[in-house]
């Protein structure tokens, strides 16, 4: 349980990280910032042990988890922008 709420609270830290340093008007909710935030973190993770930075079973860290929100963040806006 407590493993949820620290994921949870780290998503969130992270997706207000990147969603700060990201220029440009993104407009979401907490939730959604949660979500952007963890998936960041799971991209950053997943590329980190493809490119052999990380072992499997090992978490990434705060500054790939927050590049991996960053790119999530501009794959929604042109998402969002197409449709």
């Amino acid at each position: 349980m407590f493993a949820l709420i620290g994921t949870l609270i780290v998503g969130l830290v992270v997706g207000l990280i990147a969603r700060a340093l990201k220029p440009g008007d993104d407009n979401m909710g907490i939730i959604m910032t949660m979500a952007v935030g963890i998936v960041g973190s799971l991209i950053a993770g997943y590329v980190g042990r493809a490119l052999g930075w990380y072992q499997p079973g090992q978490a990434a860290g705060w500054i790939a988890s927050v590049v991996g929100a960053i790119v999530l963040l501009v794959i929604v806006g042109f998402v969002k922008r197409r449709m």
